[in-house]
């Protein structure tokens, strides 16, 4: 564990480790301060940009610093950086821990207090988000949801939004589609939300797309009773 202590200098390998602690560490440390510290970077985002600003810096202020170390690191981090990414798309487990599930802070006009203590956000803060969106009053929110990148989405409900051709025909409570298949695995949470089966969701998968879930990358399922699919291409 000599790569922890300051040294004269330090071999190609000490170099590697010093960057993946450094790189999982920072990793922690920003998860642990949460999204909104993060401002709207995604969480590796931020770290590679953070560290690698500070790796290219020291040794164009520092005459006794060379560039091996710096080159190295760099290039180090850049790896586990592009090996993050790429195990965010292939492991929806390790995309969980990396990014947080969207949380529900206002629903049907009502601010949900255990939402806005997850997304670590105050009351002001909220409001301060409403009237960015033009919204005065939290009763017109039908929902309001804390996104992964630090955003807030407002949908306000029908009676409260703008007048288009299409509102016309739209009757009704605000509904958001589910998303009841995702990367070809089934979210059943969703399925039991909109009162329906795994048995009857594969039987409109195989009645009218003639297709399986694991091939399916995204369903969802609105307030008309449509499932709309989209197929892995």
């Amino acid at each position: 564990m000599d790569f922890f202590q300051a040294q004269e200098s330090l071999t190609t390998i000490e170099w590697i480790l010093r960057a993946v602690v450094v790189f999982l560490f920072l990793v922690i440390v920003a998860k642990a301060l949460g999204q909104r510290a993060i401002s709207q970077l995604r969480l590796l985002d931020f770290v590679i940009a953070l560290v690698i600003g500070n790796i290219a810096a020291h040794p164009l202020t520092d005459a006794r610093l060379g560039l091996k170390g710096s080159i190295i690191t760099t290039i180090v981090l850049v790896i586990l950086y592009l090996g993050g990414i790429f195990i965010m798309l292939k492991s929806p487990w390790f995309r969980r821990i990396i990014n947080h599930e969207p949380i529900t802070i206002v629903q049907n006009g009502e601010i949900l207090y255990k939402g806005l203590k997850k997304a670590r956000i105050s009351i002001d803060d909220l409001l301060e988000e409403l009237r960015e969106e033009k919204v005065e009053d939290v009763k017109k929110v039908a929902l309001a949801i804390w996104e992964e990148d630090g955003k807030i989405s407002v949908f306000l409900d029908p009676k409260y939004q703008p007048l288009t051709p299409s509102s016309f025909s739209e009757t009704g409570p605000f509904f958001l589609p589910r998303t009841i298949i995702k990367e070809g695995k089934i979210n059943f949470k969703e399925l039991i939300q909109i009162q329906k089966d795994e048995v009857w969701l594969i039987s409109c998968l195989k009645n009218t797309y003639q297709t399986d879930v694991k091939n399916v990358l995204l369903a969802t399922y609105d307030k008309k009773d449509s499932l709309k699919i989209f197929l892995y291409k």
